[in-house]
């Protein structure tokens, strides 16, 4: 058996940055939608709180997912990744429907808003959002994938309130902020049901999108000696670290102090293909 573990140290880094930014926002949010009597401010302020909260619970258990294996968890604790992406995308699924329930009755009945105001807030809001997003973007684990999606959601709304602030300084046209809000709802929806089937993945043991197990079966065929590969079975742990088990079949000839050679070449050919841990078991026929 072999195996290697990456680190996920730049990944909890990375969302308690994007925590502690959008935690400063909240409270910049608040004020400003009490300066400037804007309830559309003050709404999206109780939704980042909510961002807030999850960020919080996706921070610690991403400081639990890169504890190493014990008696508890033999494989490690990288599934809490997993948990803390399963609890945000929720959030994210209540922030867009909170955000339609809001928007659709403004489609209809518009309300005034002060302009001003929304334009100087999403101006700070893009940039601080922005930020965060891409301090996610440079993650791998579909912790930080599904985290980034909140700021995401939020640098798309803050564009919309710019855009609309700025039209709506120029037009009284105050129809256009539920319809640039409805859109962005939708956009995130797709991309939150784009990663629930990441996760989805991972919880029902698929084989891994990024890896070719016919190919891999071949690629292991080719190694002198072995004749077979029975019980290959391949899934994901987190959505980054792959496992692998097989019985690999060999002559009933042939030389036991080169099996180990050649069972070194296979883990050489599965870590090409991005399999980190790897158990065999010889059989001779």
């Amino acid at each position: 058996m072999a195996h290697r573990h990456g680190k996920n140290n730049l990944e909890t880094k990375n969302i308690k940055v994007a925590f502690l930014l959008n935690i400063s926002f909240v409270i910049i949010e608040i004020i400003g939608g009490i300066l400037t009597n804007s309830m559309a401010i003050i709404s999206d302020a109780a939704h980042d709180l909510g961002d807030s909260i999850s960020l919080g619970v996706s921070w610690y258990l991403q400081k639990i997912a890169k504890r190493s294996e014990d008696e508890k968890f033999t494989y490690g604790y990288r599934r809490y990744s997993v948990l803390g992406a399963i609890i945000n995308l929720i959030i994210l699924l209540l922030g867009c429907v909170f955000i339609l329930l809001e928007s659709i009755p403004r489609l209809y009945q518009p309300e005034e808003v002060n302009s001003t105001g929304m334009l100087l807030l999403s101006i700070a809001g893009i940039g601080i959002n922005l930020l965060a997003m891409l301090s996610l973007r440079r993650g791998n684990s579909v912790n930080e994938r599904v985290v980034s999606l909140h700021f995401l959601e939020d640098v798309l709304g803050w564009v919309a309130v710019l855009i609309g602030s700025i039209a709506m300084m120029i037009w009284d046209v105050p129809i256009i902020d539920p319809i640039l809000s409805v859109c962005i709802a939708g956009y995130i929806l797709y991309n939150v049901f784009k990663n629930a089937q990441i996760i989805l993945d991972i919880i029902l043991q698929r084989t891994p999108r990024n890896v070719d197990l016919a190919k891999l079966k071949t690629l292991m065929l080719q190694v002198d000696t072995i004749i077979d590969v029975e019980d290959l079975h391949l899934w994901s742990l987190d959505g980054e670290y792959h496992i692998c088990t097989a019985i690999i079949v060999f002559k009933s000839d042939s030389d036991n102090s080169n099996i180990s050679t050649k069972l070194a070449e296979l883990h050489k050919i599965l870590d090409g293909q991005n399999v980190e841990h790897v158990t065999f078991e010889p059989k001779f026929i």
